[in-house]
């Protein structure tokens, strides 16, 4: 099978030992790469119940078809776990050289389990893996970490994915870090840290091949020239200000922990002149196109020379979710939190809730650390990432997401704990956008896009919610196990037969446009299977109490507000469409129909 190796490296920290092994051809098909093979592989290897933190816990990193070719916006992985954050699967996907090192070592997927005695960092040179003593790398942020490890080795083709001290300390929602901002959700940080995995550096060399290169050459053209058409060319111009003012205006933009969903201090936001911050450039990751990511900083100020690249969910999160309407204040959290090595928007969502919980009463004097977590307070938004980094003060409490940390606190704030099985929201509040409520609600895993902007007009609103989300859920599962990334999607006309257009000129093996969304779909229910023997109910699909109780202020005096009886009837209509049991469950039937009833294409062994 063309452009895979048809090769998994198995790597156990507590023997320090790595094993190549092989990958099924019937498997890769099955499952396509990304996000479908990362969570086959996970649940091959990780048995039921097992504790996220436990050394018999797995990481996947697993690569996919397209990765290291011509194909643009491929140069992506996935990451697969148990989150330590919800205690269900935990998928993200990341972009860079990582990516492409990971493939170009000869690997289509990397598996990461036990736990070092020490801190341990692993060096992946092709064939060759090297276990390293870390413990003069543990405490250092994610940028010096990879910086050391490069200069140690010598050579800039190593590229590393690493923990910062969120990671170490097992903060519930710590990020790994490699090289690109922070996109991993749901805990995989947590993960590396409690395996005392400082990272994972990798030097790949290998040629890739592919089955038919004027094919694929043909296919990569035609979406690279459209990547330069004036719709993608809008997509790409547009930031995540962009973002904030539309859904602002929709009457969708959390705010001050949902109690809004409007934010009065967008346009000092979005006000650049004056705003005390400046775009210093744009970038692309290997192989895009489109270039979408822009590095801002911050100008002057307390908060003066902060950079980073800010998205839209980020943004949300550390912005309107805090009351923050100071740039250069935001900037500068952002930028602790990829020092520190934490998901952005559940550190936001944490903030939010303990701004509030503060207001109310509920986190006074010491309990506060003597900060005033007042809305709108940059400084405390600056401290509490500080805190919540080094597991320090009421970031300790912080640090166990909003789930456990108002579970803790208790006093009713358990009402205000802004998640989703344990997740926190990101940057949409449904009230305001209906089309969000069911997917926030379900959360087949900790995806970093787990909401869909509420702009998106590409679904048929004709047909029902329930359909609506299976369609548009099927078809992110195939971006990220295709590995293409999702702000592609533009270049596409016809996405189902162009993508698998150009897996079979990576690959060699035909899938019919009919094949491969059936694919989604079984990827999809193969994603639910793990949590539900993870100990999923139908009772885990739900919002919390203020999105269903508390209508939320808009503009022009409209009120927002989701019932929950139409919350209901949502997940009636999704789990039926979906084929599933009233209950949410999958049938067998189900199972035998998507592939997904026989026996693992891959175990464990030893």
């Amino acid at each position: 099978m063309d452009s895979h190796s048809g090769k998994c490296l198995a790597v156990d920290l507590t023997t320090r030992r790595a094993e190549i092994r092989p990958l099924p051809q019937d498997l890769l098909r099955l499952c396509l790469g990304g996000v479908g093979l990362g969570t086959r592989l996970l649940a091959e290897w990780v048995a039921p119940g097992t504790p996220p933190l436990s050394p018999d816990n797995a990481i996947v990193f697993a690569s996919g078809a397209l990765a290291g070719t011509m194909a643009p916006c491929s140069s992506n992985h996935a990451t697969v776990t148990k989150s330590p954050l919800t205690g269900f699967l935990s998928t993200s996907v990341s972009s860079g050289h990582w990516s492409l090192s990971l493939k170009r070592a000869g690997y289509d997927a990397l598996i990461v389990t036990g736990a070092a005695e020490s801190p341990d960092y692993v060096f992946v040179d092709d064939e060759i893996v090297h276990f390293n003593a870390a413990g003069h790398l543990w405490g250092m942020t994610t940028q010096r970490t990879s910086e050391e490890i490069r200069r140690h080795h010598g050579d800039d083709r190593v590229r590393v994915a690493a923990i910062g001290p969120g990671g170490e300390r097992q903060v519930s929602y710590a990020c790994i870090d490699d090289g690109y901002p922070l996109s991993h959700r749901g805990g995989a940080g947590a993960v590396m840290g409690s395996k005392k995995l400082k990272a994972i550096a990798i030097r790949g060399t290998q040629a890739m091949a592919v089955h038919d290169l004027h094919r694929l050459e043909k296919a990569s053209l035609a979406l690279n020239a459209r990547a330069r058409t004036a719709p993608v060319a809008k997509n790409r111009q547009s930031t995540a200000l962009d973002c904030l003012l539309a859904v602002n205006k929709q009457g969708a933009l959390p705010t001050r922990n949902f109690r809004e969903s409007c934010f009065k201090g967008t346009a000092k936001l979005a006000g650049k002149d004056d705003s005390g911050y400046r775009v210093v450039k744009v970038s692309a990751c290997p192989s895009c196109p489109i270039a979408c990511r822009g590095l801002l900083q911050a100008a002057d100020g307390p908060y003066a020379w902060a950079a980073t690249t800010l998205d839209y969910q980020t943004l949300a999160a550390l912005g309107p979710q805090c009351g923050i309407d100071n740039m250069p204040a935001i900037l500068k959290a952002a930028e602790l939190c990829q020092q520190y090595g934490l998901d952005t928007v559940s550190t936001g969502g944490c903030i939010a809730w303990a701004m509030e919980s503060f207001e109310r009463g509920l986190l006074a004097g010491e309990d506060a650390g003597g900060i005033d977590l007042s809305f709108g307070n940059a400084d405390a938004l600056i401290e509490m990432v500080k805190q919540i980094g080094e597991r320090k003060g009421i970031g300790h409490l912080l640090a166990e997401g909003t789930r456990r940390a108002s579970a803790k606190l208790g006093r009713g704030s358990e009402q205000w704990a802004m998640h989703s099985k344990g997740l926190e929201i990101s940057g949409c509040d449904p009230r305001g956008s209906e089309d969000q409520a069911l997917p926030l609600a379900v959360g087949l895993g900790a995806e970093s896009d787990d909401c869909w902007l509420c702009l998106d007009s590409t679904t048929d609103r004709r047909s029902n919610p329930g359909s609506r989300n299976k369609a548009r859920e099927d078809q992110a599962t195939l971006f990220d196990s295709l590995l293409l990334c999702r702000q592609s999607e533009d270049c596409f006309h016809d996405f189902l037969s162009e993508a698998a257009d150009l897996y079979a000129a990576a690959t060699g093996v035909g899938l019919s446009p009919t094949e491969l969304e059936r694919t989604g779909e079984r990827i999809t229910t193969l994603k639910k299977s793990f949590n539900i023997r993870e100990g999923w109910k139908r009772s885990d699909d739900c919002l919390p109490p203020r999105l269903l109780e508390v209508a939320a202020s808009a503009r022009k005096g409209k009120a927002g507000e989701l019932a929950e009886a139409k919350l209901k009837a949502m997940l009636d209509d999704y789990y039926e469409a979906r084929g599933w049991t009233a209950e949410g469950l999958v049938p067998h039937q189900k199972l035998r129909e998507l592939g997904l009833d026989g026996p693992p294409a891959m175990g464990k062994g030893k």
